[in-house]
């Protein structure tokens, strides 16, 4: 069994990227499942495949590209990871989380989540984007959390509270960049639940998660979250809801991947866009928050 990275780890790797590109970044962006186009509108990108940095872990998912790109994005220096790893390839999740950490020792403030899920509330409709107003940690509940191990002081206390960790005024600012956009369909918000996957759920799962106050589901996410938290990052993040989940038995249709990825597709150009306008909102290097 491998041992958890050691607070050198990090500084290695934060260390090689920095010595290997003058970029520096204050917002990190996690692309989900089919979403990793929004790297494309970097200017001045520069990019590194997953492979190339010490210690970094590798993308296996289809949708997931493996590349690390610098650039910048509405005026925001960025870094956005194209493909995200995940507890179902069978990493642990001081691995999954590896990178947030590192960000943050780049000099990183805020972090963007997005992911690709399903709907478990009745009123979305596959394509619409909804906000993270919270998070369940399913997998939390038996036992599986990133912050399980010694506690490093210097990234974060010992017991992070969580209550606050989307950031209101993101979301708040979200809303209004909806609004400029001119989209027909209102921009949702919502509680993420996170199951462990591969595989996607059943009916009575999908029940219970609806039961819980989930509006959303999938396989990712919120460990990150919580690494971030940890040491201090904003955090803002949406799901794109690429499918209703199916909640009755008569119901022949399945989810699949493919599905998911051709929701990335379909919705890739107003996620870009609206990625892009929520960076000015972004608070400049130093606010509090």
């Amino acid at each position: 069994m491998a041992t958890q990275f050691t607070y050198e780890d990090y500084q290695t790797t934060a260390q090689w990227l920095l010595s290997h590109t003058k970029h520096r970044p204050q917002v990190a962006v996690i692309c989900g499942s089919g979403l990793g186009g929004l790297a494309n509108h970097l200017t001045q990108a520069q990019s590194f495949d997953y492979s190339e940095i010490p210690n970094f872990p590798l993308s296996t998912v289809p949708g997931h590209a493996g590349r690390l790109v610098f650039g910048f994005l509405n005026g925001k220096a960025c870094v956005m990871m194209q493909g995200r790893f995940h507890m179902y390839e069978g990493y642990p999740l001081w691995k999954v989380t590896f990178p947030v950490r590192v960000f943050h020792l780049l000099g990183v403030d805020t972090l963007v989540v997005t992911n690709a899920a399903g709907g478990l509330n009745s009123s979305f409709e596959a394509g619409d984007i909804m906000l993270i107003r919270d998070h369940i940690n399913l997998p939390g509940f038996s036992g599986q959390n990133p912050l399980i191990g010694p506690n490093d002081e210097r990234f974060g206390v010992r017991f992070p509270a969580m209550s606050d960790a989307y950031d209101r005024d993101m979301r708040q600012k979200a809303h209004i960049a909806w609004k400029q956009m001119g989209e027909k369909r209102e921009l949702q918000e919502g509680t993420y639940v996170m199951v462990a996957g591969p595989n996607f759920e059943t009916v009575a799962e999908c029940r219970l998660l609806q039961k819980l106050g989930a509006d959303a589901v999938g396989s990712s996410t919120v460990p990150e979250v919580i690494v971030a938290r940890h040491c201090g990052l904003r955090v803002f993040g949406f799901s794109l809801i690429t499918n209703k989940v199916v909640m009755d038995y008569e119901s022949l249709e399945k989810a699949n991947h493919e599905e998911v990825l051709e929701a990335g597709r379909q919705a890739a150009q107003k996620l870009e866009k609206f990625v892009s306008i929520l960076m000015a909102g972004i608070p400049q290097p130093g606010c509090a928050n």
